[in-house]
């Protein structure tokens, strides 16, 4: 069975850290690929700020010629609330999946819709992000062991880059230089994206 990486977010907009987790993941984890997953409406972040058919194609574009990395739009075609569960459970069975989270998603794990299915549908496999522990809180620890699961570490070397900083530099006028995938900046610039 193959074994498929699965990253969501909002990449509002994403950045070369999205990609390079992408691809630590697909290395490490010896994954067949590794589908990016644009939410359509996370329910636990504000709005977002590029339309999804804008954040779609940037992806789009940051994995042009990426081998093994592909857009799922999946939530986008869905809409409404995006939820992990509802993307997991409306997945093929035919592969064995692996979500790729940040520490600081891992930290709020357990507030997810359904959490306990979601560990057991899909291995979760964590990066570190900067300022993040990287221990699971008490309540999935406790889940994993009962379970005889783990939760897969990737050693991926943190990288100081946030959609946040990077749409508050736009905003402002500033530099955004090795942040994002060249065609990923002129596609912002030619759309007037987060001025």
């Amino acid at each position: 069975m193959k074994r498929i990486g699965l990253l969501g977010g909002s990449f509002d907009p994403v950045h070369v850290a999205h990609i390079a987790l992408a691809q630590n993941a697909l290395q490490a984890l010896a994954l067949a690929e590794v589908q990016l997953i644009p939410a359509a409406n996370p329910w636990q972040r504000a709005a977002l700020r590029a339309t999804a058919e804008q954040r779609r194609d940037m992806l789009q574009l940051a994995v042009a010629g990426q081998a093994g990395l592909v857009v799922n739009p999946i939530e986008l075609e869905r809409g409404g609330a995006t939820y992990t569960i509802d993307t997991l459970r409306a997945l093929p069975r035919d592969a064995r999946y692996a979500w790729l989270l940040g520490a600081d998603q891992l930290a709020n794990f357990c507030t997810w819709r359904d959490w306990q299915e979601i560990a057991q549908m899909a291995d979760l496999a964590v990066a570190t992000r900067p300022g993040t522990a990287l221990d699971a809180p008490p309540e999935l620890a406790a889940w994993l062991r009962d379970q005889g699961r783990e939760l897969h570490q990737l050693p991926f070397a943190p990288m100081p880059v946030s959609a946040s900083d990077i749409r508050q530099r736009l905003a402002q006028g500033e530099s955004t230089d090795g942040l994002l995938a060249a065609p990923v900046a002129a596609y912002i610039a030619a759309h007037h994206l987060y001025r």
